[in-house]
């Protein structure tokens, strides 16, 4: 007999499951922005009042962002694949009730439960990628792919959205979920081989499930009330104190109990705490651009829905470039510093270019060249830091690593919303009070003061995007992934009995 060949089916079947992973995760950052196009809609067909058409949103965030961290304990415990299984059928059966909703309640309830199966699914997606990708150059293009779909996921939810919207019915944006799911769903249990070895056995926190679920909801509420009520609101205030007592209590157990939910010393490293940091701000900075070039391209340009959608393909694009043609091909070349703080400069330029948004300006000459070094520089940024955030850590503690990804993103929005959304509004009033004595048009000015504040609250995003920089140059130290500790140390890994952050962690197989 010859000698047999090598089993090349493991390597194989991780691509595959990268195909399903990506699939899985498109469609829960698509549910980020989908909805929003079809919220006019459903808010007529469902009688839902003006004062709580914000709960169509704020159901979804408070129970994605307040059960991250438990969701990816969960996939620590329960095991990766399992939880990617549940909460992606979870998720299909709460679109399937969103979709079928007959007045606010159901529509309020699926969106929480989208939320809650959305925080089992993020984590361990990203977890799965994190021990199934261990070689230095794999991990580089599967964090590529992966980088390029969260980044870029948003903007094609408001081309879907437009579609659905403006062709089917509002409906059909909770019901695309469903084929999405499934096919995910089918594929992970085929193909997913989760690797042996990575699972923690440890008692769950509760405690900390208690504190950190609480301390996040009441952070994310409280932002999102903020936007709707103002900062002074004393229920507002109420809320932010409640976030910062709780989640002080939270670190304070964490430091004590024998298991923790969350690690701290999954956080008190310098290179994941700047990755957390750096990506939660730039999330901001995305934010700005999603929330007010979609106003203004609808309601200053006059675009429809679908036009809208369209208006954004060439942010998608850079983001595509930037993560698996830049990001992907220098991750195992250069320092991730060197790509995460260079790609939220460009970003930033780009977000620059949209402060010279005027009534009439040019989508060729001003709009599309401002999208494109948005898209490069948060799809070269994104993709090492995703990877980045998972490198160093033990297997058993891949998941709630991967879910502080996910909760720096989620709050990172919410204040982004709130913070943002806050200064546009003060400055249009601002404006139109200067201005409405010597107006002829009313309509006109009613749009020069919406740009005006736009172009503010976009100032904003720019300086957010060069802190987000700032912070990658100056925390993140690591070297080359794969490469020896040829470079400052990240001051934790021997402490914390996890490997060197410059070498690809070993999982068993």
């Amino acid at each position: 007999m010859g000698t047999p060949l090598p089993d090349t089916a493991p390597d194989a079947r991780r691509w595959k499951a990268l195909v399903f992973i990506a699939l899985a995760q498109l469609m829960v950052v698509l549910d980020a922005t989908i909805v929003n196009i079809a919220l006019p809609a459903a808010q007529s067909d469902l009688g839902i009042s003006d004062g709580n058409k914000q709960w169509v949103i704020t159901a979804y965030a408070l129970a994605f962002g307040g059960l991250l961290l438990f969701g990816g304990r969960i996939a620590d415990l329960w095991g990766r694949k399992q939880t990617f299984v549940t909460g992606l059928i979870g998720f299909a059966l709460a679109s399937a009730l969103g979709g079928a909703a007959q007045n606010e309640a159901m529509m309020f309830g699926a969106r929480a439960l989208q939320g809650l199966f959305g925080a089992l699914l993020a984590p361990a997606a990203l977890s799965l990628l994190a021990v199934m990708f261990t070689d230095a150059k794999e991990r580089a293009k599967a964090f590529g792919i992966y980088g390029a779909i969260a980044g870029g996921g948003g903007a094609v939810g408001l081309i879907l959205g437009g579609f659905l919207t403006e062709y089917l019915n509002w409906r059909w944006t909770f019901f695309v979920n469903i084929p999405f799911a499934i096919i995910a769903a089918a594929g992970a249990l085929l193909v997913i081989r989760e690797p042996a070895g990575g699972r923690n056995r440890s008692p769950l926190d509760i405690p900390g499930v208690l504190l950190s679920t609480l301390g996040l909801v009441s952070l994310v509420y409280g932002f999102t009330r903020a936007e709707t009520n103002g900062w002074s609101d004393a229920t507002t205030i109420g809320l932010f104190v409640a976030a910062a007592v709780l989640l002080a209590a939270f670190v304070a157990v964490e430091a004590r109990v024998k298991h923790p939910l969350l690690p701290l010393r999954v956080v008190a490293d310098r290179n994941r705490g700047g990755v957390y940091a750096s990506l939660g701000l730039a999330v901001i900075g995305m934010f700005g651009l999603f929330l007010f070039l979609t106003y203004y391209l609808q309601v200053v340009k006059g675009f429809s829905p679908v036009k809208t959608g369209f208006a954004f393909l060439p942010m998608i694009a850079g983001m595509i470039t930037g993560s698996t043609q830049i990001g992907a091909r220098l991750m195992t070349r250069v320092p991730p510093r060197l790509l995460m703080g260079p790609g939220f400069l460009v970003a930033a330029l780009g977000m620059g270019l949209l402060t010279q948004l005027t009534v009439d300006a040019s989508y060729p000459a001003l709009i599309l060249p401002a999208q494109l070094l948005l898209g490069l520089g948060m799809g070269t940024a994104f993709m090492p830091a995703m990877s980045l955030a998972t490198i160093g850590v033990e297997a058993r503690d891949a998941g709630v690593a991967s879910a502080m990804v996910n909760t720096s993103q989620q709050v990172g929005g919410a204040i982004g919303t709130a913070l943002l959304n806050t200064i546009a509004a003060s400055a249009t009033t601002a404006y139109l009070a200067d201005h409405a004595a010597g107006a002829r048009n009313a309509q006109l000015l009613q749009a020069q003061g919406l740009v005006s504040g736009y172009t503010h609250a976009i100032w904003w995003a720019v300086g957010i995007l060069l802190v987000s920089a700032t912070i990658a140059f100056t925390l993140v130290n690591t070297g080359v992934p794969g490469v020896g500790a040829a470079s400052a140390t990240s001051g934790s890994g021997d402490e914390d009995g996890v490997e060197d952050e410059f070498k690809v962690p070993v999982i068993a197989h």
